[in-house]
């Protein structure tokens, strides 16, 4: 009897072991998805403060909650399915989805800069205020709208890399992963935007504290340098953004191209990583990941060169003609 029960805790301490080992596993595969995301994650951060401005102190956070419950249900209820699906039947599309994505985020990048440099007409209509009255909320669901839907693009990739980086043999801790991925990186990033957002408002209420109080000189001297600073630091995040679509989507072509037999490219923005770092006596590393970032960058603005004809000229004119359709399907499947 007592050695029945010995074999019994025994058993169950293997199985503990091997919990502990599975759990080890799945955290470690999810910190290294979430590192490789890095560069995407950056940039979610970067564009979604945008989405607020204009709202007063009141709506900024609810606002903040509403995208992020919308790119949770991005992430878990659209995404994860259809990545493990894909996993399972389709797993070499899924490197040819990571070039698309990886082009349509050096699109992104590249468009934006372009658009800098020379502004169009297009984007100059678009940015005008609607005149006459407008509904607060009606406008308020538009913008949660237009964040959730510019979130689903970036969090697919995310999901990809996510899925690239994982073993295929298990598609219970595929799922586990990506959805510890999933939910880590919304609560990171929709985090930061919300201490972003209200830094100015802390830095507002701290340059207000009592003249009176000498104690209070320096939280007010901090708070009137942050509502300084604000209008620079999102300014900062925007270009911190536009680089981080262009250096990531030209990273993630160069290793799909690798991944398919041509990958000179990638060797040698190795080689001359390697050769810079061995020139410097100190970081390294550093120097040889900078190389090869702006190398990858050149590449993606390239590609995203490229691809503002194609989109312009090609793409956004069909879009325009089946647009409609998909309208019309939507209509008859309500009614």
């Amino acid at each position: 009897m007592s050695g029945g029960l010995l074999a019994l805790f025994d058993d169950i301490a293997t199985l503990a072991k091997v919990a502990a080992a599975s759990v080890d596993d799945v955290a470690a595969h999810a910190a290294k998805a979430g590192a490789k995301a890095a560069g995407v994650v950056i940039d979610d951060t970067a564009v979604t403060p945008r989405y607020v401005t204009g709202f007063g102190p009141a709506r900024e956070l609810p606002i903040i909650g509403k995208i992020a419950l919308g790119s949770l249900k991005n992430k878990l209820v659209f995404l994860l399915p259809v990545a493990l699906a894909l996993s399972l039947a389709l797993p070499d599309a899924i490197t040819p989805l990571l070039m698309i994505g990886g082009a349509y985020l050096c699109y992104e990048g590249a468009e934006k800069v372009y658009e800098f440099l020379v502004p169009h007409g297009g984007h100059a209509q678009a940015a005008k205020p609607e005149t006459g009255a407008q509904d607060a909320k009606a406008f308020e669901d538009r913008k949660v709208a237009s964040a959730i839907k510019t979130d689903f693009i970036l969090s697919a990739e995310i999901m990809a890399i996510t899925l690239a980086a994982v073993p295929g043999d298990n598609a219970v801790e595929q799922a586990i992963i990506l959805a510890v991925v999933g939910i880590g990186i919304t609560a990171g990033v929709y985090g930061i935007v919300a201490l972003i957002v209200k830094a100015d408002d802390l830095g507002l209420a701290l340059a207000r504290l009592a003249p009176q109080s000498h104690a209070a000189a320096p939280l007010r001297l901090t708070g009137r340098a942050v509502v300084r600073a604000m209008p620079y630091l999102l300014d900062g995040l925007g270009i911190v953004g536009t680089a981080a679509m262009i250096w990531v989507g030209g990273g993630i072509f160069l290793h799909g191209l690798e991944a398919n037999g041509l990958g000179w490219p990638s060797h040698v923005l190795q080689d001359a990583g390697a050769a810079v770092a061995r020139a410097v006596p100190f970081a390294k590393p550093v120097f040889a990941w900078l190389v090869e970032a702006a190398g990858a960058g050149v590449v993606g603005f390239g590609i995203g060169l490229l691809a503002i004809p194609l989109t312009s000229r090609v793409l956004s004119p069909l879009w325009r003609r089946i647009e409609p359709l998909t309208r019309q399907l939507a209509f008859w499947k309500r009614t």
